[in-house]
Protein backbone atom coordinates (compact mmCIF):
# COMPACT_ATOMS: atom_id res chain seq x y z
CA UNK A 1 0.00 0.00 0.00
CA UNK A 2 1.02 3.61 -0.16
CA UNK A 3 1.01 4.56 2.97
CA UNK A 4 3.35 1.28 3.77
CA UNK A 5 5.37 2.66 1.24
CA UNK A 6 6.30 6.27 2.45
CA UNK A 7 6.61 5.22 5.87
CA UNK A 8 9.11 2.76 4.34
CA UNK A 9 10.97 5.22 2.97
CA UNK A 10 11.07 7.42 5.75
CA UNK A 11 12.29 4.95 8.18
CA UNK A 12 15.12 4.44 5.75
CA UNK A 13 15.92 7.97 5.61
CA UNK A 14 16.06 7.70 9.41
CA UNK A 15 18.76 4.77 9.51
CA UNK A 16 20.65 6.55 6.62
CA UNK A 17 20.88 9.93 8.70
CA UNK A 18 22.07 8.17 12.00
CA UNK A 19 24.45 5.69 10.39
CA UNK A 20 25.77 9.11 8.19
CA UNK A 21 25.68 10.94 12.08
CA UNK A 22 27.49 7.97 13.79
CA UNK A 23 30.04 7.39 10.81
CA UNK A 24 31.16 11.00 11.29
CA UNK A 25 31.23 11.11 14.69
CA UNK A 26 33.03 7.79 15.74
CA UNK A 27 35.02 6.87 12.45
CA UNK A 28 35.53 10.19 10.31
CA UNK A 29 39.21 8.52 9.46
CA UNK A 30 37.74 5.61 7.78
CA UNK A 31 34.48 6.47 6.15
CA UNK A 32 35.09 8.78 2.99
CA UNK A 33 31.63 11.28 4.36
CA UNK A 34 33.69 13.38 6.18
CA UNK A 35 36.07 14.57 3.15
CA UNK A 36 33.18 15.09 1.20
CA UNK A 37 31.16 16.89 3.86
CA UNK A 38 33.91 19.14 3.94
CA UNK A 39 34.35 19.72 0.61
CA UNK A 40 30.57 20.42 0.07
CA UNK A 41 30.84 23.00 2.69
CA UNK A 42 33.90 24.77 1.47
CA UNK A 43 31.89 24.95 -1.73
CA UNK A 44 29.23 26.76 -0.44
CA UNK A 45 31.41 29.20 2.07
CA UNK A 46 34.61 29.73 1.39
CA UNK A 47 37.07 29.74 4.23
CA UNK A 48 41.03 30.54 4.85
CA UNK A 49 41.20 29.06 7.82
CA UNK A 50 44.99 28.06 6.92
CA UNK A 51 45.58 31.88 6.25
CA UNK A 52 47.16 34.33 8.49
CA UNK A 53 45.94 37.88 9.07
CA UNK A 54 48.37 40.58 10.70
CA UNK A 55 47.09 44.14 10.69
CA UNK A 56 49.94 46.76 10.67
CA UNK A 57 51.37 49.19 12.71
CA UNK A 58 54.01 51.64 11.21
CA UNK A 59 55.46 53.97 13.63
CA UNK A 60 57.07 57.28 13.00
CA UNK A 61 57.71 60.40 15.27
CA UNK A 62 55.99 58.02 17.84
CA UNK A 63 53.07 57.75 15.54
CA UNK A 64 50.97 55.76 13.36
CA UNK A 65 51.81 56.72 10.17
CA UNK A 66 50.33 55.83 6.87
CA UNK A 67 53.55 53.83 4.65
CA UNK A 68 53.08 54.40 1.25
CA UNK A 69 55.86 52.87 -1.71
CA UNK A 70 58.62 53.19 0.76
CA UNK A 71 58.82 57.10 0.54
CA UNK A 72 59.16 57.28 4.14
CA UNK A 73 59.90 61.20 3.96
CA UNK A 74 56.21 61.37 2.44
CA UNK A 75 54.74 59.28 5.45
CA UNK A 76 51.76 61.48 7.16
CA UNK A 77 50.03 60.54 10.19
CA UNK A 78 47.37 57.51 9.84
CA UNK A 79 43.95 58.70 8.86
CA UNK A 80 41.45 55.69 8.58
CA UNK A 81 38.08 54.35 8.48
CA UNK A 82 38.96 52.12 11.69
CA UNK A 83 40.62 54.74 14.21
CA UNK A 84 40.28 58.78 14.38
CA UNK A 85 43.62 58.59 16.05
CA UNK A 86 47.36 58.42 14.88
CA UNK A 87 48.27 57.63 18.64
CA UNK A 88 50.06 53.63 17.90
CA UNK A 89 48.29 52.78 21.44
CA UNK A 90 45.03 54.14 20.21
CA UNK A 91 45.46 52.10 17.03
CA UNK A 92 46.62 48.62 18.63
CA UNK A 93 43.89 48.99 20.95
CA UNK A 94 41.48 49.28 17.76
CA UNK A 95 43.01 46.18 16.28
CA UNK A 96 42.57 44.27 19.58
CA UNK A 97 38.75 45.18 19.86
CA UNK A 98 37.85 43.89 16.22
CA UNK A 99 39.67 40.43 17.20
CA UNK A 100 42.90 40.05 16.06
CA UNK A 101 45.54 38.97 19.18
CA UNK A 102 49.13 39.60 16.96
CA UNK A 103 50.26 43.11 15.48
CA UNK A 104 53.19 43.70 13.37
CA UNK A 105 55.02 46.65 14.22
CA UNK A 106 57.85 48.62 12.00
CA UNK A 107 59.19 51.24 14.75
CA UNK A 108 61.03 53.39 11.69
CA UNK A 109 62.21 55.83 14.14
CA UNK A 110 64.55 53.03 15.39
CA UNK A 111 65.16 51.96 11.24
CA UNK A 112 65.86 55.07 9.90
CA UNK A 113 67.45 56.91 13.68
CA UNK A 114 68.24 54.33 15.68
CA UNK A 115 65.93 55.35 18.03
CA UNK A 116 63.76 52.95 19.53
CA UNK A 117 60.55 53.17 21.11
CA UNK A 118 60.97 50.34 23.31
CA UNK A 119 58.27 52.41 25.75
CA UNK A 120 55.67 52.31 23.32
CA UNK A 121 56.45 48.53 22.25
CA UNK A 122 56.10 47.29 26.08
CA UNK A 123 53.22 49.87 26.74
CA UNK A 124 51.46 48.41 23.46
CA UNK A 125 51.86 44.86 24.49
CA UNK A 126 50.84 45.66 28.14
CA UNK A 127 47.86 47.80 27.69
CA UNK A 128 46.09 45.40 24.86
CA UNK A 129 47.54 41.79 25.22
CA UNK A 130 48.35 41.85 21.68
CA UNK A 131 51.21 39.52 20.60
CA UNK A 132 53.93 41.93 18.91
CA UNK A 133 56.27 41.29 16.04
CA UNK A 134 58.77 44.21 15.81
CA UNK A 135 61.11 45.16 13.15
CA UNK A 136 63.29 47.82 14.92
CA UNK A 137 66.27 48.06 12.94
CA UNK A 138 67.67 44.82 14.74
CA UNK A 139 71.37 44.38 13.53
CA UNK A 140 72.79 43.24 17.10
CA UNK A 141 71.27 40.59 20.03
CA UNK A 142 71.29 43.98 22.04
CA UNK A 143 68.93 45.15 20.52
CA UNK A 144 66.78 42.26 19.99
CA UNK A 145 67.10 41.09 23.23
CA UNK A 146 66.18 44.89 24.65
CA UNK A 147 62.68 44.03 22.29
CA UNK A 148 62.20 40.84 23.59
CA UNK A 149 62.60 42.32 27.19
CA UNK A 150 60.10 44.56 26.63
CA UNK A 151 57.44 42.23 25.40
CA UNK A 152 57.61 41.55 21.69
CA UNK A 153 56.81 38.14 21.09
CA UNK A 154 58.81 38.03 18.04
CA UNK A 155 62.14 40.23 16.37
CA UNK A 156 61.92 40.87 12.64
CA UNK A 157 65.37 41.18 11.12
CA UNK A 158 65.08 43.03 7.65
CA UNK A 159 67.31 43.03 5.43
CA UNK A 160 67.40 46.94 4.69
CA UNK A 161 69.22 47.47 7.93
CA UNK A 162 71.57 43.98 8.14
CA UNK A 163 74.90 44.71 8.36
CA UNK A 164 75.83 40.98 7.50
CA UNK A 165 74.42 38.04 6.68
CA UNK A 166 76.58 36.24 9.45
CA UNK A 167 74.03 38.14 12.69
CA UNK A 168 70.88 36.01 10.82
CA UNK A 169 72.64 32.54 12.05
CA UNK A 170 73.54 34.13 15.23
CA UNK A 171 70.32 35.06 16.42
CA UNK A 172 68.87 31.72 15.52
CA UNK A 173 71.45 30.12 17.25
CA UNK A 174 70.65 32.57 20.68
CA UNK A 175 67.17 33.18 20.16
CA UNK A 176 65.43 30.46 18.68
CA UNK A 177 63.76 30.11 15.71
CA UNK A 178 60.30 30.71 16.69
CA UNK A 179 61.84 34.24 18.40
CA UNK A 180 63.29 35.35 14.46
CA UNK A 181 61.52 36.19 11.23
CA UNK A 182 63.56 37.48 8.56
CA UNK A 183 62.05 40.22 6.68
CA UNK A 184 63.14 39.83 2.96
CA UNK A 185 62.65 43.47 2.03
CA UNK A 186 62.61 44.54 -1.61
CA UNK A 187 62.13 47.67 -3.87
CA UNK A 188 61.01 47.00 -7.28
CA UNK A 189 62.22 43.23 -7.09
CA UNK A 190 65.87 44.33 -5.32
CA UNK A 191 66.75 43.18 -2.30
CA UNK A 192 67.47 46.44 -0.30
CA UNK A 193 70.57 46.13 2.26
CA UNK A 194 74.49 46.53 2.90
CA UNK A 195 76.27 44.08 1.00
CA UNK A 196 79.76 43.75 1.29
CA UNK A 197 79.49 41.46 -2.40
CA UNK A 198 77.01 42.11 -5.39
CA UNK A 199 73.76 42.87 -4.29
CA UNK A 200 72.18 38.93 -3.98
CA UNK A 201 69.29 37.48 -5.74
CA UNK A 202 66.25 37.39 -3.54
CA UNK A 203 65.60 33.40 -3.73
CA UNK A 204 69.32 33.07 -3.20
CA UNK A 205 69.31 35.01 0.09
CA UNK A 206 66.37 32.99 1.13
CA UNK A 207 68.45 29.49 0.77
CA UNK A 208 71.03 30.89 2.79
CA UNK A 209 68.60 32.14 5.46
CA UNK A 210 67.08 28.55 5.78
CA UNK A 211 70.07 27.08 5.79
CA UNK A 212 70.88 29.01 8.90
CA UNK A 213 68.05 27.73 10.55
CA UNK A 214 65.49 30.35 9.88
CA UNK A 215 61.79 29.11 9.73
CA UNK A 216 59.92 32.01 9.04
CA UNK A 217 60.12 35.12 6.48
CA UNK A 218 58.43 38.05 5.30
CA UNK A 219 58.67 39.11 1.99
CA UNK A 220 57.96 42.83 2.38
CA UNK A 221 58.08 44.83 -1.38
CA UNK A 222 58.34 48.18 -0.01
CA UNK A 223 57.43 49.28 -3.74
CA UNK A 224 54.04 47.83 -3.71
CA UNK A 225 53.25 48.93 0.33
CA UNK A 226 49.78 50.77 0.44
CA UNK A 227 49.62 50.94 -3.64
CA UNK A 228 46.85 48.87 -3.73
CA UNK A 229 48.65 47.29 -7.23
CA UNK A 230 48.56 43.84 -6.07
CA UNK A 231 51.23 40.81 -4.86
CA UNK A 232 54.26 39.67 -6.59
CA UNK A 233 52.81 36.13 -7.58
CA UNK A 234 55.00 34.92 -9.73
CA UNK A 235 57.68 35.38 -7.16
CA UNK A 236 56.06 34.31 -3.99
CA UNK A 237 54.71 30.89 -6.29
CA UNK A 238 58.70 30.31 -6.71
CA UNK A 239 59.65 30.84 -3.00
CA UNK A 240 57.13 28.49 -1.61
CA UNK A 241 57.83 26.31 -4.63
CA UNK A 242 61.97 26.22 -3.68
CA UNK A 243 62.05 26.44 0.28
CA UNK A 244 60.88 25.18 3.01
CA UNK A 245 59.48 27.76 4.86
CA UNK A 246 56.70 30.23 6.44
CA UNK A 247 56.10 32.82 4.70
CA UNK A 248 54.62 35.89 5.54
CA UNK A 249 53.40 38.65 2.41
CA UNK A 250 53.81 42.35 3.31
CA UNK A 251 53.09 45.18 0.24
CA UNK A 252 50.20 45.71 -2.18
CA UNK A 253 47.21 43.15 -1.05
CA UNK A 254 44.47 44.95 -2.26
CA UNK A 255 41.28 43.01 -1.40
CA UNK A 256 39.71 39.38 -0.73
CA UNK A 257 40.62 37.77 -4.15
CA UNK A 258 44.00 38.21 -3.51
CA UNK A 259 43.77 36.67 0.20
CA UNK A 260 42.08 33.60 -1.80
CA UNK A 261 45.15 33.23 -4.08
CA UNK A 262 47.39 33.50 -1.66
CA UNK A 263 45.89 31.12 0.74
CA UNK A 264 46.00 28.55 -2.74
CA UNK A 265 49.33 29.24 -3.17
CA UNK A 266 50.29 28.16 0.37
CA UNK A 267 50.99 31.53 1.96
CA UNK A 268 51.33 31.46 5.98
CA UNK A 269 50.28 35.25 6.57
CA UNK A 270 49.32 38.48 5.37
CA UNK A 271 50.74 41.83 6.63
CA UNK A 272 47.57 44.42 6.08
CA UNK A 273 47.95 48.09 6.35
CA UNK A 274 46.25 50.33 4.23
CA UNK A 275 43.78 47.99 2.60
CA UNK A 276 42.67 47.77 6.27
CA UNK A 277 42.61 51.38 6.90
CA UNK A 278 41.30 52.71 3.63
CA UNK A 279 38.33 50.49 3.73
CA UNK A 280 39.12 48.80 1.20
CA UNK A 281 38.91 45.33 2.95
CA UNK A 282 36.62 45.28 5.73
CA UNK A 283 36.37 43.79 9.01
CA UNK A 284 32.82 42.24 7.91
CA UNK A 285 34.49 40.65 4.63
CA UNK A 286 37.12 39.28 6.78
CA UNK A 287 34.86 37.68 8.94
CA UNK A 288 32.40 36.36 6.10
CA UNK A 289 34.95 34.40 5.04
CA UNK A 290 36.07 33.24 8.68
CA UNK A 291 39.23 34.72 8.41
CA UNK A 292 41.41 35.48 11.36
CA UNK A 293 39.04 34.45 13.55
CA UNK A 294 41.37 31.46 14.55
CA UNK A 295 44.04 33.97 15.87
CA UNK A 296 40.63 36.21 17.50
CA UNK A 297 41.10 36.52 21.72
Amino acid sequence: PRGNSVFSRRVHSVIILMRNFFAFKFFPEKNGLTKNLLATSSNQHHRLANLKIIPVIDILGSLAVHAVRGERNQYKPLKGVLCASSDPLDVASTFKKLGFAELYTADLDAILENQPNLGLIKQITESTGLKLMVDAGVTDLKRAKALLANHASQIIIGTETLRSTAFVEEAVRSLGSDCVVVSLDLKNSLVLGHFATNLPEPLDLLKEFQKMGVAQVIVLDLARVGSHEGVDVPFLKTVLESLDLEVFVGGGVRNLADLKELETLGVSGVLLATALHSGKLTIDELKHVELGLKWAV
